[in-house]
């Protein structure tokens, strides 16, 4: 039996560099590990606080590895989360990316918030970002360019 290449997983592979590249790019760093670090803790932190709903329709849109990682470890029994302040919600990213604090946390919060607005629809961003409780959505959107 002869091995092929499939497509679709080849350019899902380039799809999660792009967003990984992207990611470094917005954290001024050339750590791709960190960068998929804050990518992941990022979109755990964020599919927790969306409804079950919420989450399969901008999941619907990642490249499916990134899906991959969205869906890593996920119990939609316990979402959204009853815990909407936005030092938990930081404090959950900081834990999970390894990252020194809040402070660093929002910073990535906010570079990765602009990364999924730019590969995503515009409607579904919206969408996500309206799920979230105000103060949440406010720090995200803070610095979006």
């Amino acid at each position: 039996m002869t091995m092929t290449r499939l497509d679709i997983l080849d350019r899902s592979v380039e799809k999660v560099h792009v967003w990984i590249n992207d990611l470094a790019g917005e954290l001024g760093t050339e750590d791709r590990q960190h960068a998929y670090r804050v990518l992941r803790a990022f979109l755990h932190a964020l599919r927790d606080h969306l409804s079950v709903d919420e989450a399969a329709q901008l999941a619907a849109q990642l490249p499916i590895f990134v899906r991959g990682v969205f869906y890593e470890g996920w119990d939609p029994s316990g979402t959204p989360e009853r815990t909407r302040d936005v030092d938990s919600f930081l404090r959950r990213i900081a834990g999970e990316a390894l990252l020194a604090g809040e402070t660093e946390a929002s910073l990535a919060a906010t570079a990765a918030t602009r990364v999924l607005c730019r590969h995503v629809s515009t409607g579904e961003a919206e969408s996500v970002l309206h799920m979230l409780p105000e103060h949440v959505r406010e720090l995200l959107t803070s610095n979006r360019a």
